[in-house]
């Protein structure tokens, strides 16, 4: 019995032994002409379209050769190779690393003289890239012209002038390419990738293109979540337009500072000002001493509810507590978005409600006619 055991536990020990190695995700490569040996990389899931889950990585650059392993997910990963240079990051490489595949990049960030190597994928892209090359590289003259002109305090009338009619125009040219490719070749998985970096506009008119074979590929979720962006927009577009004054505002419950439920409709009674803002919000941010300013003027007879949009909770956590913002607060999420029942564009969106939950007041932007509404509804 004891030597049945003894051959059984070898067999699976040869077993084990002969079962191919898992191959890990992978990105590898010789990066020339850098001068750090510090590679920056950022990366995320390729379906995540708004890089709500990006992470950071720093890793070695050894002679210019590096190495760095991903997760086995079982999605593509979208990566960007950054390399230091006097400190200061350069231009980088854009790389979809596959599941348990490796990708090569060999070659300069500069004059985006680099190869990328892997699978017919990698072979299709780096075709692509050639042909848009030119382009490129016009564009980075120009746009080190523009700087160079806003450096030097040129009218910004100038500057869009310039960006319009000689920097747009390149822009343009690479955007056809890409979309040409995706007519010619509807059901490849890069048709799929160039799209979702095309904006929704061409995706509308693309994506019922892209044939079967691409979209139940390994691009599949890719394509769900641009043909999922697209329904929201069309949903969002829908709202905007019975989002006017004088119609009810749309009730909903979200999670406060707490982690305890608020409804917006207990909070009737009073004026409540919806704040759609992020930390991510430049503008957002420069109208918060403003904000703070009229809530300690009117706050006996408003209530302003921050909206967070597009944050982590702990970014939106530790963007209230660094901007010591006093009123209510919650924290939208993709689950229920109530940006698309509000028809919410842009960042901030103030929508004033009267104290019967009607909406009073539509504001997108930071604008000072806000400022003075509540001045005028106030006096």
């Amino acid at each position: 019995m004891k030597q049945k055991t003894l051959g059984l536990l070898a067999c699976t020990a040869l077993l084990c032994a002969c079962q191919p190695a898992q191959k890990q995700t992978t990105i590898t490569g010789t990066l020339t002409g850098v001068e750090s040996d510090t590679l920056i990389v950022a990366y995320c899931p390729l379906a995540d379209l708004n890089q709500r889950a990006m992470q950071k990585d720093t890793i070695l650059l050894q002679q210019g050769k590096f190495t760095l392993p991903l997760a086995n997910d079982s999605t593509p990963t979208a990566a960007y190779l950054y390399p230091l240079s006097a400190g200061k990051l350069t231009k980088s490489i854009a790389v979809v690393a596959f599941p348990r595949e490796t990708v090569q990049v060999n070659g300069s960030v500069e004059q985006y003289n680099y190869t990328l190597t892997g699978n017919a994928f990698h072979a299709a892209w780096q075709t692509v890239k050639d042909q848009c090359r030119p382009y490129m590289l016009q564009m980075d003259s120009i746009s080190n012209i523009l700087v160079a002109k806003q450096q030097a305090g040129v009218a910004q009338d100038s500057i869009y002038y310039i960006y319009q009619n000689v920097y747009r125009p390149f822009l343009e040219k690479i955007q056809e390419i890409q979309k040409d490719y995706i007519r010619q070749h509807p059901d490849d998985d890069l048709s799929i990738y160039l799209l979702s970096s095309l904006g929704q506009k061409n995706a509308k008119e693309l994506l019922p293109l892209i044939g079967e074979k691409a979209q139940s590929g390994i691009m599949a979720p890719v394509y769900q979540a641009m043909d999922n962006a697209l329904q929201e927009q069309k949903a969002r577009e829908e709202a905007r337009k019975n989002m006017v004054e004088g119609v009810t505002a749309p009730d909903f419950t979200l999670k406060d500072l707490q982690g305890k439920d608020l409804t917006l409709s207990s909070l009737r009674g009073k004026y409540v000002v919806l704040d759609f803002w992020g930390s991510w919000c430049g503008w957002c941010i420069k109208g918060i001493p403003d904000m703070k300013k009229y809530y300690e003027k009117y706050k006996d007879r408003m209530e302003i509810l921050g909206v967070d949009c597009n944050d982590t909770e702990e970014k939106w956590k530790a963007a209230v507590e660094k901007h010591e913002l006093p009123w209510l607060h919650v924290h939208n999420t993709d689950e229920a978005d109530i940006t698309v029942k509000y028809g919410i564009q842009g960042y901030p969106t103030k929508i004033v409600i009267d104290p019967e939950g009607k909406v009073a007041k539509i504001v997108v932007g930071e604008d000072p006619a806000f400022y003075k509404y509540l001045d005028e509804l106030f006096k």
